[in-house]
Parts: C-alpha cells; sequence; structure tokens
C-alpha cells in the first residue's frame, strides 16, 4: 500500500511539472511561433494561455509593438560639398513574426545598421540648404529608402524617420549666421524706404492741400508753437516765413540790378584809360611871345573851374581796372 501511494505520487509530480512544461503565457502585444523539433509550425499563437508540447516544441515570442531605434551621429558629406553630422530615429514595428524570427537575425541590430547606411545615402544626394529647411522630403526618402531591404524580406514595417539634430562646422554656423544678419538688414532698409517713400508721398499731398488754403498753413504754425510752448521751456522758437525771406530776395536782386546798370551807363560816359600813355616833352619857350599877364582874381577862378572838370571827368580807378580788364 505504501508502494501504490509513493508511485502515485510519483505520477502526480511528473504530471505538474509536464503541464508546467507545456503551458505558456503570451501577452496582447506578443505573437508565439512555436519549433518542432526545429521545424517551424504554421499555427502562430495568440495571446493567452497556450499549450504545447512539453518534449520537442519550443515558443518564442515575439513583440509587435512599435519599437525606437536611435541612430548614432553619422559624419557626412552633402552634395554641395559640406561635412556634417546628422543623427537620426527610427519607428518600427513588426508585422510577420515568422520572417522576423527565420529571415533575419536580431532584427533590431539589422534595422540600426541599414538605417545608418541609408542616412548617409540619403545626405549626400542632398545639399545643405534642402537639407536644413525641406526636412520632411529628407524624412520621406529615407522611410522609402529603408522600406525597401526591410518590409518585404524580413517583416518589418519602418513607420517614421526623424533627423533629430544636424551638427556643422564653426566657419559654416558663422557663415550662415553672416548670410541671415545680411538678409535681416536689407529687409529693414527696404522698409524703412518703403515708409520714407509713403512719408514723402503724404506730406507732398498735405503740402498740396496747404497751398490750397492758405489757412491751413496758419494753423499749423500755431498749432507747431502750442506744442513748443507746452513743454515749459525758457526760450519760443518763432518759425519764418518762406515767403518774407523770397520778398526779401526779389528786393535785393532788384537793388543790385539797378546799382550793375547805373554802374555801366557812367562807365561808358567817361572815357576809356589807354593803357599806353604817351608824355610830350616840354616844348622851349619861344623868346618872341612874352606870357601874357592875368588879374591875380582872374588866374584863381579859371585855376579853380579847370580842376574842378578835370575832378569830375578823369576816370576812377574802377573804371580804370574795368577797361584795362574789356
Amino acid at each position: 500500500m505504501g508502494v501504490l501511494i509513493t508511485v502515485l505520487a510519483v505520477c502526480a509530480g511528473a504530471g505538474l511539472v509536464l503541464l508546467a512544461l507545456s503551458v505558456r503565457n503570451v501577452q496582447q502585444y506578443e505573437k508565439g511561433v512555436v519549433f518542432r523539433f526545429g521545424r517551424l509550425l504554421p499555427d502562430i499563437r495568440g495571446p493567452g494561455l497556450r499549450v504545447i508540447r512539453p518534449i520537442g516544441d519550443r515558443m518564442r515570442k515575439v513583440s509587435v509593438q512599435t519599437e525606437v531605434l536611435g541612430i548614432p551621429p553619422q559624419g557626412s558629406i552633402t552634395a554641395d560639398n559640406v561635412t556634417l553630422t546628422v543623427d537620426a530615429v527610427v519607428y518600427f514595428k513588426v508585422i510577420d513574426p515568422v520572417k522576423a524570427l527565420v529571415n533575419v537575425r536580431n532584427y533590431p541590430a539589422a534595422v540600426s545598421q541599414i538605417a545608418q547606411t541609408s542616412l548617409r545615402s540619403v545626405i549626400g544626394r542632398a545639399d545643405l540648404d534642402t537639407l536644413l529647411s525641406d526636412r520632411d522630403h529628407i524624412n520621406a526618402e529615407l522611410k522609402k529608402v529603408m522600406d525597401a531591404p526591410t518590409e518585404e524580406p524580413w517583416g518589418l514595417r519602418i513607420e517614421r524617420v526623424e533627423i533629430k539634430d544636424i551638427a556643422l562646422p564653426e566657419s559654416m554656423m558663422r557663415s550662415m549666421s553672416k548670410q541671415a544678419e545680411a538678409e535681416r538688414e536689407r529687409r529693414a532698409r527696404v522698409i524703412a524706404a518703403d515708409g520714407e517713400f509713403q512719408a514723402s508721398q503724404r506730406l507732398t499731398d498735405a503740402a498740396a492741400t496747404m497751398a490750397d488754403t492758405p489757412g491751413a498753413l496758419q494753423l499749423r504754425l500755431l498749432q507747431t508753437v502750442v506744442d513748443v510752448s507746452a513743454e515749459k521751456n525758457s526760450t519760443l522758437v518763432m518759425p519764418f516765413p518762406v515767403e518774407m525771406l523770397r520778398f526779401f530776395e526779389h528786393q535785393s536782386r532788384e537793388t543790385g540790378d539797378e546799382s550793375a546798370g547805373r554802374r555801366v551807363h557812367r562807365t561808358a560816359r567817361r572815357p576809356a584809360l589807354s593803357t599806353s600813355v604817351v608824355i610830350p616833352e616840354p616844348a622851349a619857350p619861344s623868346p618872341a611871345l612874352a606870357p601874357s599877364v592875368s588879374p591875380p582874381g582872374e588866374r584863381a577862378g579859371s585855376r579853380a573851374e579847370v580842376a574842378r572838370e578835370r575832378r569830375d571827368n578823369w576816370p576812377t580807378r574802377r573804371d580804370a581796372e574795368e577797361a584795362l580788364s574789356g
């Protein structure tokens, strides 16, 4: 009796061990692939408790969740010969567990290697401006390049590829910053010039309106005086009318024209001074002619009249210079 109880206990223990070896728990996000003596079984086990043969069967669980794989920084040269370093991230998932286990070994490492080579290839075909400004196009092209060798042969689907960072050389960064500063300065100058043009148009319209209505100019002048005096200054600046300046300028021009005409008339009336002056030699007194003697009063009067007449008719220094220059 004791031997029977021992045998039953051993059989029960063996049955429990075999049951434990036969039952497998598959999670909701996993798929079970069973190999029997190394041969693949066609049935893929879903989530839940699954029973397999304890001897000869082996189950491999494959996660069908989306996995995130970071690509290490890759140094590459763009199409316009710019050396840079780019790193990216890849999102992929398993859509066929059988191919992921049978056709490729360690599929995450395989995806990492193909992502690195594809990243270098895509960057080598693009220039720097496209890489910086149109990343969506680069990401789509990189995904397309990685889909071809991974989806059909390996049973993997590349859901998304994103370029995280682009490291440029210091010299290139300085050049790009100078270019950006020059572009901003150009826009600022264009905007300022446009503002000056619009302001000049408005001022022209205002000047035309004030020219049609003289009272508007006077009102504007008074408003300016009020604005200046509102600041409690000790000095009041009064603008001088431009019309008065023009009146003075016109009067001075007419006065100058009249004085110039009077000077020309006076020069024409007086004899011109010859450039060559001939001094006659003194004649010897004739012994036959005796000098006539005039009375003292008459002699003095005649001498004063002659001197006055010579002074009036003799040209001045300015007349001599004008005659010589003419």
